[in-house]
Formats: structure tokens, sequence, C-alpha cells
């Protein structure tokens, strides 16, 4: 076995927990340290996780020389803060999503890690997973044929709480930075960057987005209906449409374990033109079976179970670039991160949604 790729937390809330649960199902992986802005907090995370070294601050974890790589799990608006610090102290760092706050932030950082020649990640964990690598393997042999079509939501009701985080606009809350996130990203994985958008939001009463819906328009007339939500319930999937039959990503999509793949194309006569085609397959099984036959869908279902929690398909991703020596992700590049956070700025500009923390209006 490799030897063990050593981590450190920054932040000790609930996806720092989540994370560090992921590792254990890595044995090549180790939680080495922890770091917080007490000692109370970093304590009380070592000490459910058996992490040997606890730091009361940021600036100790990231000078700790055992610590191969940093996973960042602080709010929104610290995450390009944190990710300099990291990358300054000459650490590689797996930072959650949202990268940063907006695209300026997102090249800063990423200006820093090329300059440093150092590793850096968007944690965008629903990519890694096997059902999402079920379907870009599914898109890439022509299943559906042509995909032109993407529907996507993620919404969930929270109770309202101005001083939470979902609802502050100090803490870059509102549904589109923490949920909405996930369809824009499938979306991105899939059709690249939009070339051109629509959107319409309702804006709560902290002034952040409490529901969203999102038309991305592609180069080639390719389409893309998103949801967000925060105070509304929605069925959390994904469906992807092609010319000849569509992928289902059932719910959570953000962590499926299972697909539905309807091929609506049935075989027939190519050789032959369309019409002749038509007429002889009229005759031998009457019109009414013929488009019976076509149009069916054949439905197949496809079970994708993760072990672990599925965080630690992510972080296995970042351990096989590090021990390749990458400095990005060819599944998960910086580029594309880059450009989800433009596609995010241009929608929260529709709506004159603009965080007080932001140090430059969106792109």
């Amino acid at each position: 076995m490799d030897p063990k790729i050593r981590w450190g937390i920054l932040g000790t809330g609930n996806i720092a927990r989540s994370f560090a649960e992921g590792l254990r199902a890595l044995p090549d992986a180790e939680v080495i340290a922890v770091g917080s802005r007490s000692i109370t907090s970093a304590n009380a995370f070592a000490n459910r996780f058996n992490v040997p070294h606890r730091h009361a601050s940021y600036q100790t974890l990231v000078k700790d020389p055992e610590v191969d790589v940093i996973y960042i799990a602080t709010p929104h608006p610290l995450h390009k803060e944190n990710c300099l610090l990291c990358l300054e102290a000459g650490k590689a760092v797996l930072c959650e999503k949202p990268f940063t706050l907006n695209a300026a932030e997102a090249i800063e950082v990423i200006d820093a890690a090329r300059t440093h020649r150092l590793f850096l990640m968007e944690a965008m964990w629903t990519r890694f997973l096997p059902a999402m690598v079920k379907v870009r393997e599914l898109l890439a042999a022509g299943t559906i044929g042509e995909l032109r079509m993407i529907t996507a939501d993620f919404g969930f009701r929270a109770p309202f709480d101005p001083s939470h985080r979902l609802f502050s606009p100090e803490l870059g809350g509102g549904a589109l930075l923490d949920v909405g996130i996930y369809p824009l990203s499938l979306t991105s994985m899939l059709l690249g960057a939009p070339s051109s958008i629509v959107s319409m939001a309702h804006l709560g009463e902290t002034g952040v987005d409490e529901q969203s819906a999102v038309i991305l328009g592609y180069p080639e007339g390719q389409l893309a209906l998103l949801y967000a939500a925060t105070r509304t319930q929605t069925p959390i999937e994904a469906t992807l449409m092609g010319t000849e039959g569509s992928i289902k990503i059932h719910t959570p999509m953000y962590k499926p374990t299972q697909l539905t793949l309807s091929v609506t194309r049935e075989s027939m006569p190519t050789a032959l033109p369309l019409p002749i085609a038509l007429k002889s397959l009229g005759k031998s099984l009457g019109l009414a079976d013929f488009w019976r036959r076509y149009v069916a869908q054949k439905r197949t279902t496809l079970n994708l179970p993760f072990t672990g929690n599925g965080y630690n398909y992510e972080a296995a991703e970042v351990m096989q670039c590090l021990r390749d020596g990458k400095i990005e992700s060819e599944i998960m590049p910086l580029d594309e991160t880059l450009s989800i956070m433009k596609t995010m700025d241009a929608i929260r500009a529709q709506w004159g949604l603009q965080y007080p923390t932001e140090g430059k209006a969106p792109l």
C-alpha cells in the first residue's frame, strides 16, 4: 500500500465532520490534524475522530509539517482567505463548494495555486460517485444519442432563521450557492459553459434567494432548466434527455445510487428510405403496432451504491492526483470551477443580489 496521505481539516462544523467520517473508508488516508478558532472546538473534533494534532488557529494548522493536504470546511465568505493561507504555506487544498463567493475571488485563488504549483480542487463530491461515473460512461457511449435537454433541482424547506447561514447575506446565504450549485455543476459537467442565461428568484426577508429557476442556453441549442430552494421542498432529481432516450438520476441527485435508462429508439431497417421502411413495416405489423414498438421506451434501472458516506470518493481523487504529481483534477478542473462561478455571478446579477462581504462586484 502507498504511504498514507495525511489530511488536515480546517473548520469543525457539520461538513468537516462528514468529510472526516468519509476518510475512514480509505485505508491510505489519515486525518493527522484539525484547526479551529478555539482549542475547545479543535479538541472536541479531534477526540471524536482520533486526530493527534489539535490547533487553536488556522495559522498554526497550515504550518503543521506533517500535513500533506488541507480540506477547507468553513463558511462561504472565508473560502478565499483560507485557501490563500494554505497555499502560501505550501499546502495542497480541497476547498468545499461553493469555491468562493464570486469569480473574482476564484481567479485570485486559482492564480495562487498555479503560481505555487500546488494542487487545488473544488469539493464537488457528487461528481466522483459511482452513479455519476456511470452517467458519463453512458453519455460517452452515445446510449441516449445526443444530449439535448437537462432538468435538475435541489430544494428543501428550512425553518426561517435570519441568523442562520442559509439566510444571512453576510455568510453568503441563499439557495444558489448552497444547493443550486449542484444542478449547475451537473449541467456544466455535461454541457459546459452556457451562452445565455435567463433566471428569476424570490428574495426573502433577509435579501437572499429563497427559491429560483434558471434556464441555460447553449450554442448548439441545448437547454437546461434548473431549480433551487431553501424554503420549498423539491424532488431533488435530474433528467438528461437525448435524441434517442433519457437518463433519470434518482433522488437525492446530489448523492444518487440509482439511475433509470430509457431508450426510446427501436431498431428499424435503416438501409431503406424512411417512407419505404414505414410502408413495409406498416404492412407487416399494422401501423399502430409499428408506432407502439417505435415509441415505446425500454427502461433499465441501474443500482449503483457507494461505499462509506460518499465523501471518500472525492478524497480518493485528490490523493491519486497528489501521488501522480498533478496540481489539478481532470474530473473537476479549475477552469471549470471558474466557469461555474462566472455563471453564478451572472445569475445573481440578474437578481441584483450581492453579498456585503464581497470585495468586488460580481463579474
